[in-house]
């Protein structure tokens, strides 16, 4: 009853479908088909039964396939001869009564199987099967609950398609509801106020300095020198459109989207920005160390190098000039072995305990002492492959201070050398000495220094013998003149400069196979070394100098290597010819820039003497004759005529008839001295300048 029920509510709430009975062209007779593979179900008076497909019968559902009663026709179906649909036979009950006897409705008939039931015997299926009524009502209240479902769903839909409708209409035209431009609102605006909301905003902040940072350096950049340009138009374009997505536009009414910038760039003024920015950015990579403040150590934090990424970093200022941040910009870093640790440890562990007092030095009847002054001068660190500070010690600096100190208790030695007395040369012979071998004596400073207390250490001495001695000296068998030249002709103060100069190169000894230079053995020819200024050639006319006068002295020593077969290292001819000196045999210096050299290929040594009147410089060369020299100059040629410059009038002028220039060439035969076979014929083409003629111009004539 109470299936009943429920089914008679379930009834009420669902569309009457036509009974199988009522439907047209329906033969009771046909014979039941295969189950179909999808069935409906239609509601009947007498329950729910199955839609038959293309009139094909089809059981009740819940009913065993071909389970139908022997001769009966099927639920619903009139047998052939009945009477139609609804007509009463004589005689029988009103329609609904039951006959007598009969069972109540819904009693199966005796012996009769339930519907739906397996036949004994017949293994279970695999689900549990349902009860008739309860199927079909729940097959009914799914349908309810679909059909509610879409039709709500309908309205919703159709809601929101009216609100999308009007949001479209009311939307068009508008930059996307959300969008951002550097940081800028401009959702929901159209295009013409946005711009001008862009323009009010952003124009103040464009045109200040960008600042940059690029490592552990910042600059800023002017972006109008800089060649950026914010396009307007072409940002605005790139916000784009409302979007037609309904999904797109319901999310944008909860966030915001930043589309970015777009820059106009004059590519040439950009870069160019960027790489001067190098000056500010770019450094090299800078080790730890420890330094001294006096005598207080302070540390040195290491630095890495770095060096600006000019592409990337054109690139990022593109991408964030408008910003209003600093923007960062890519380098390239170079990588330090030191760390700020290992800085703190050689400071606290070395350094520290090495200035914090003096060190005593005990000699032979004497004491020195290293202060910590000193020692904080001549203390420095270098890095180690594993990143440690090793000290390193100037034991120069350290000796400098102490040997004046101990010097009463050594003996210097002495070398040999050969001097010329009596007008003959003489070997003066060396002298060992005794003294402090500071290496030896040195090297346990570094474990002294690291000590608190107990701070001295003993000198070590031993044994100096001469760097070169008496036996050295008489080897080399300097004994006669191998070479000599004489010039004259000198100015007084031209003289003083070659009588300083020759002073200086007087005593030089030379060594077989070793060079002589003139420069380098009398380095710098200033006011502080005895030189004075005095008369020079300059672009063929006279001038003055400090020095002036030493090329006299350079072509003097020139000739004399030259006859004592000394081999040319280098040597240059005045430009113009001057006639005191012999012609394509001259020499000429400037200090820094020309000089004269030569080597002694002889395996006998040389010596150099000069001698200074105030008339004359001589140069000889003692040592063994082991060559004979001849000169061969010849014919001038190619002669050249002057030209003529005037001085005007109020300038320093001297007047000139100015001369021919020309060109000579020398040649030098050199032969052996004991068997005067030529060794070797050296020719040298010198070109000469034409010394121009000078005319001073005359005082002008006098008004009127």
């Amino acid at each position: 009853m109470a299936d009943q029920q429920r089914d008679e509510q379930a009834g009420a709430e669902q569309t009457v479908v036509m009974p199988m009975w009522k439907w047209p062209n329906i033969e009771p007779d046909v014979p039941t088909g295969p189950h179909p593979a999808h069935i409906d179900y239609l509601d009947t008076p007498d329950g729910p039964m199955q839609a038959p497909p293309h009139g094909v019968y089809s059981p009740p559902r819940g009913t065993a396939l071909g389970a139908q009663q022997p001769g009966t026709a099927p639920p619903g179906v009139q047998p052939s001869g009945a009477p139609s649909p609804g007509a009463q036979p004589a005689g029988a009950p009103s329609p609904g009564a039951q006959p007598a006897g009969a069972p109540s409705p819904g009693a199966q008939p005796a012996g009769a199987q339930p519907a739906g039931a397996q036949p004994e015997g017949a293994p279970e299926p695999g689900a549990q099967p349902t009860t008739g009524g309860d199927a079909p009502t729940r097959d009914r209240r799914v349908r309810v609950l679909v059909r509610r479902g879409v039709l709500a769903g309908s309205i919703a839909f159709g809601v929101l398609a009216l609100l999308y409708g009007a949001d479209l209409a009311l939307a068009s035209g508008e930059v996307p509801r959300g969008t951002t431009v550097a940081g800028v609102q401009v959702g929901g605006l159209d295009r013409a106020a946005a711009e001008q909301r862009l323009r009010t905003e952003l124009t103040p902040r464009l045109s200040r300095a960008v600042q940059v940072r690029a490592g552990d350096a910042q600059a800023s950049v002017d972006p109008a020198a800089a060649g950026l340009e914010l396009d307007w138009s072409g940002t605005l374009d790139r916000a784009g459109d409302q979007p037609f997505n309904p999904f797109t536009r319901l999310l944008s009414l909860f966030g915001s989207r930043e589309v970015g910038t777009v820059t106009r760039t004059d590519s040439a003024k950009l870069t160019g920005a960027v790489e001067a920015l190098r000056a500010r950015t770019d450094h090299e990579s800078t080790e730890g160390t420890v330094r001294f403040e006096g005598t207080d150590p302070v540390p040195v934090d290491p630095r890495p190098g770095q060096r600006l990424d000019v592409p990337g970093a054109v690139d990022a200022l593109v991408a964030g000039w408008t910003g209003g941040r600093t923007v960062e910009l890519p380098v390239t870093a170079t990588p330090v072995l030191s760390t700020p640790d290992s800085v703190r440890a050689a400071l606290e562990d070395i350094a520290r305990p090495a200035v914090s007092g003096p060190v005593r030095i005990t000699g032979e009847g004497a004491e020195a002492t290293l202060t910590p002054e000193v020692i904080a001068g001549a203390l420095t660190f270098e890095v180690s492959p594993d990143g440690t500070l090793a000290p390193r010690y100037d034991n120069d600096k350290i000796t400098a201070a102490l040997r004046p100190q101990l010097a009463k208790t050594e003996q210097p030695g002495k070398d040999a050398t050969v001097a010329i007395e009596g007008g003959r040369p003489v070997v003066k012979p060396s002298v060992d000495g005794h003294g402090i071998d500071w290496g030896k004596s040195l090297a346990t400073l570094p474990d002294v220094l690291r000590k608190p207390t107990d701070r001295s250490l003993a000198a070590v001495y031993d044994h100096q013998p001469a760097k070169f001695t008496t036996e050295q000296a008489t080897g080399l068998r300097i004994r006669e003149v191998i070479g000599e030249f004489t010039t004259r002709g000198f100015a007084t103060d031209s003289g003083i400069n070659i009588r300083t100069m020759a002073a200086e190169v007087n005593g030089a000894l030379l060594k077989p196979r070793e060079t002589f230079s003139l420069n380098g053995y009398t380095g710098p020819r200033g006011t502080a070394q005895g030189y004075i200024e005095a008369g020079i050639i300059e672009k063929g006319r006279p001038a003055r100098a400090v020095g002036g006068g030493c090329s006299q002295f350079a072509t003097t020593l020139f000739n004399a290597s030259y006859f004592a077969g000394m081999t040319d290292v280098a040597h240059k001819e005045h430009s113009f010819y001057i006639s005191r000196y012999p012609e394509g045999r001259e020499a000429t210096v400037f200090e820094g820039l020309i000089d004269l050299s030569f080597r002694n290929d002889a395996p006998t040594g040389a010596l150099i003497e000069t001698i200074w009147t105030p008339s004359s410089i001589t140069v000889k060369i003692w040592g063994t004759k082991n060559y004979e020299v001849e000169s061969i100059t010849g014919e001038r040629s190619n002669f050249t005529e002057p030209n003529t410059v005037t001085i005007p009038y109020g300038e320093k002028c001297s007047a000139g008839n100015g001369s021919q220039g020309f060109t000579v060439t020398n040649t030098r035969v050199v032969r052996d001295a004991r068997t005067h076979v030529e060794l070797k014929r050296t020719t040298r083409t010198v070109v000469y300048n034409p010394v121009p003629k000078i005319v001073c111009e005359p005082a002008p004539a006098p008004p009127g």
